[in-house]
């Protein structure tokens, strides 16, 4: 854990990288999910019909990328509201990159049949977010 902690730095940019990656993450389980499926260039005059029709892992995919849909706006939030509130940025850091690294994890364990395994990732992920919210309300008292 402590080479985690190292690797996480103090500044803002950390957490406005850890947002972008986080962002990027729904593209990447997209990807995934249309190369699981055996997407072609025909398949793109209606990408969404094809991503319904699929089953198994890339279905799971596509269900992935829809959670993290999902679950972004709060993140994102959470991280805004923390630095507008001065939680200390090393905290901010720490957590938004935890709440990554959890959603990849999440987004493997989802692919990868792991249901009860992804369920705790999930929460895991949300109490990242959650734990934002609450240490900026805790600063604005």
């Amino acid at each position: 854990m402590n080479a985690f902690f190292e690797l996480v730095s103090n500044t803002a940019a950390s957490a406005i990288w850890a947002m972008m990656v986080a962002s990027l993450l729904p593209l990447a389980m997209a990807m995934t999910a249309k190369l699981l499926g055996g997407f072609s260039l025909a398949d793109n005059a209606h990408p969404r019909n094809f991503l319904q029709g699929t089953t198994g892992a890339a279905a799971r995919a596509n269900a992935a990328q829809q959670n993290s849909y999902e679950t972004l706006p709060i993140f994102l939030a959470a991280v805004l509201t923390a630095m507008l509130f001065f939680v200390p940025q090393f905290i901010i850091n720490v957590l938004a990159w935890l709440y990554v690294l959890i959603r990849v994890g999440y987004c493997v364990a989802y692919v990868i049949n792991l249901a009860t395994f992804r369920s705790i990732l999930w929460v895991l992920s949300m109490a990242c977010s959650v734990m934002l919210f609450y240490l900026a309300i805790r600063v604005s008292v």
